[in-house]
């Protein structure tokens, strides 16, 4: 039997679908910590639209849930957004069973621990432990996305399963920045762990964590620059690293920092 063959007309529409989804898909992105809201004429500018063809997406995701009117006049993401978010976020088997070790980690180092998952393009803070014992709490915001100078990203960059995507991240930054970067990269490799200050007077130690596919999420602690420090042998470092080790194993992963060791044996 011969397979029927499709009309241009047809073919034209489907390409029609893959473009408006694709163009959907460029617009939720624009949202994050740092643009809680955008109007039509910012989705316009910076996706190079004309602003009667943004509006209409605006209006249509209204329609559909995924964005919602502010009182302002602008665009926020809407409650299915939010719903589908939050059904992904508790998917994550390892956002369920990190509290407990987050608790424990915060107690033995008297820091606060964050927990963050591998977003679009970089590591999103999902879960924060904050420890309220001493008289400086450093903490992260539940839902930030983190820059691509910090502990975390580092890890994620040194670890992921797509390190075809990992080298385009790096490769919109600066000359100097980037070749920086991937040399801290690298240390993350040697080493399996990073202690970085991306924000002025707060370091933060994190280590990576995996279940059966792969690299599934950075824990790390947060705390001032004169109580933690970056040393490779502070005992800090080695409290994170346990954790890390023991909440991989939880998942059925494979801690591959602990072949590093093996290597060098």
């Amino acid at each position: 039997m011969t397979k029927p063959t499709r009309s241009p007309d047809a073919a034209r529409a489907d390409q029609a679908d893959i473009q408006a989804v694709s163009r959907v898909s460029q617009i939720l992105s624009l949202f994050d910590p740092a643009t809680p809201e955008v109007t039509a004429g910012e989705v316009a500018e910076r996706l190079s639209l004309n602003r009667t063809t943004a509006y209409r997406y605006c209006t249509s995701l209204v329609a559909a849930g995924l964005l919602e009117r502010s009182a302002e006049g602008g665009y926020v993401p809407g409650g299915l957004l939010l719903q589908l978010g939050a059904f992904a976020i508790g998917r994550r088997r390892v956002v369920n069973l990190a509290p407990r070790h987050m608790q424990a980690l915060s107690r033995a180092t008297q820091t606060s621990v964050v927990l963050s998952l591998w977003g679009l393009t970089g590591p999103v803070v999902s879960r924060v432990e904050e420890n309220v014992s001493t008289v400086v709490i450093v903490s992260v915001r539940v839902g930030s996305h983190l820059p691509l100078d910090t502990a975390q990203s580092k890890i994620f960059l040194a670890y992921h399963v797509d390190q075809l995507s990992m080298e385009r991240l790096t490769a919109n930054l600066p000359g100097p920045a980037r070749d920086e970067l991937r040399a801290d990269v690298e240390r993350v490799r040697a080493v399996g762990h990073c202690s970085a200050m991306s924000t002025p007077g707060v370091v933060a130690v994190a280590a990576p964590v995996f279940d059966e596919y792969g690299i599934c999420a950075t824990i790390a602690i947060v705390g001032p620059d004169n109580t933690l420090s970056m040393s490779d042998d502070a005992p800090e470092l080695r409290i994170v690293v346990d954790t890390a080790r023991e909440l991989t194993h939880e998942l059925g992963g494979h801690y591959r920092p602990d072949d590093l060791d093996q290597r060098a044996v």
